[in-house]
């Protein structure tokens, strides 16, 4: 059986760490879609399976050599598919050494250290985010869980205010949850609502604006119309436009109606840092549980996520495992996993504390600054060019595109389908694709920690060129 004794480990990190050190030396050079497709990576893992150990050098090896071809490059400067932060050198590091100790981290007595990570990093991020203080804070794999946590914790809750124990008997013969949602919500909420039985077709849908908000005046309407109990679900940061529901109107309506309100805020909710787009959240506050990712605009290495919850009981009430084998604080020691669906989990308290410490109050401002920034500037440089519209109003970090407007609905598909293909083979720059209000379109999300004017400047560029090049074919 294949083995790696002590004497061993050395040589095998190093080769691991020195084919990190060359791929991110390499981002920046190479062509920013990957080289090879599902297929094509797939045939290269396939294999029978092994009966025999193998040296664990060559296995890495072997890793990285069919690995690199298909590897994206969200670490780089013109990386703009999807809304991922680009992976802090501080942050890979100290994931690197979160593996290396091999914590447990879900209870105070399996790891001290990690249990207290994310208690002085919580008190840090309610600081940043300015929520209450009071709040707990659990440290999940990203928004997808942050939602299900907040939305469990309000399941609990607005049940346990007409008389029905949810954790104990279930949702058979408890009265139905009303919920309010956006018609333009981010699918991880429908999901969350799917996965704790509150059904993704059973909600109140609101209606929206051209910029994914949700229209005040019918809000208000379902609001006051509401019956307990019921959750609305509001939204800070469309994911296609970046736009954020008018909170400072619907959280107090809400909770005047006896609802439990939840902000997906998986990277708008970084807004408040700053003061140039702090205004765009007021009200946020008042809500009752949010979501927010690390691994966007705190730049945390894949995977983490936060959900924060203003009443840190009923946090715990939703998500604590109890047994007899697990420890009991009664001196108030913080165990994590009261906050997460997971018993066993990473320890992702140690990559947020660093990256924290690394960039400060001051270097988590700049990066939004910068990111809001560069996505005017791009929205200008395409907005002058013939055939190309920008859809969004540009108040944070996302540009959203359609090619074509000088022609059909139809033809403007193909053009905006076409060139964001073009932009992807050329390999400037990669950036998403998406449906909005019926049409197709391109999705420009700045939020890389490497991205610059210069790298902007040169990605829009590149995107008007291949634009030009589909106009130009027959």
């Amino acid at each position: 059986m294949a083995s790696t004794p002590p004497e061993s480990i050395a040589p095998l990190w190093r080769r691991a760490c020195e084919a990190a050190i060359a791929f991110r030396h390499d981002v920046p050079h190479r062509a920013a879609a990957p080289q090879d497709d599902y297929a094509a990576s797939l045939a290269g893992f396939e294999a029978d399976l092994p009966e025999a150990g193998s040296d664990p050098s060559d296995v890495l090896g072997d890793l990285v050599r069919l690995a690199d071809p298909g590897l994206m490059t969200p670490t780089g400067p013109r990386f703009f598919g999807w809304v991922i932060g680009g992976s802090h050198p501080a942050g890979v590091a100290a994931d690197w050494l979160t593996s290396a100790w091999g914590q447990n981290a879900g209870n105070h007595e399996a790891s001290p250290a990690a249990s207290a990570a994310e208690t002085v990093a919580s008190r840090w991020l309610l600081e940043l985010l300015d929520l209450p203080r009071e709040a707990s804070i659990g440290f999940v794999t990203g928004a997808t869980m942050a939602n299900f946590t907040g939305l469990a914790a309000a399941r609990s809750a607005v049940l346990d205010d007409v008389g029905w124990d949810v954790e104990r008997d279930g949702l058979f013969g408890a009265p139905p949850i009303t919920v309010l949602i956006g018609e333009e919500a981010h699918a991880t909420a429908y999901a969350a609502l799917q996965l704790l039985g509150l059904g993704r077709e059973r909600v109140v849908t609101l209606p929206v604006d051209d910029q994914g908000r949700i229209v005040v005046s019918s809000a208000l309407e379902a609001i006051a119309a509401l019956h307990r109990p019921a959750v609305v679900v509001l939204q800070a940061g469309q994911l296609n436009t970046g736009g954020f529901d008018d909170f400072a109107t619907l959280v107090p309506a809400a909770k005047a109606a006896g609802a439990w309100v939840h902000v997906d805020g998986a990277f708008g909710l970084w807004s408040r840092i700053s003061p140039r787009t702090r205004a765009l959240t007021e009200g946020v506050d008042g809500a009752d549980s949010w979501a927010v990712d690390g691994h966007k605009w705190l730049q945390t290495p894949y995977d983490c996520g936060y959900v924060v919850v203003r009443d840190d009981a009923l946090h715990q009430r939703a998500m604590t495992i109890a047994a007899s084998y697990l420890p009991v604080s009664e001196t108030g020691e913080r165990d994590p996993s009261h906050y997460v669906p997971e018993l066993s989990r990473r320890a992702r308290g140690f990559a947020t504390w660093t990256m924290v410490r690394t960039l400060g109050r001051e270097g988590i401002v700049t990066l939004v600054d910068r990111h809001c920034a560069l996505a005017r500037l791009v929205a200008d440089l395409l907005r002058g060019q013939p055939g190309i519209e920008v859809l969004n109003d540009v108040v944070l970090n996302q540009v959203l595109v359609r090619f074509g407007s000088d022609a059909d609905d139809d033809e403007g598909d193909r053009r905006t389908r076409e060139t964001i293909a073009r932009v992807r083979a050329d390999g400037v720059c990669f950036v998403g694709g998406t449906s909005w209000r019926g049409r197709e379109a391109m999705r420009f999300s700045v939020i890389g920690f490497e991205t610059d004017e210069n790298e902007a400047r040169r990605s829009a560029e590149a995107v008007v060129t291949a634009y030009r090049a589909v106009t130009a074919s027959p």
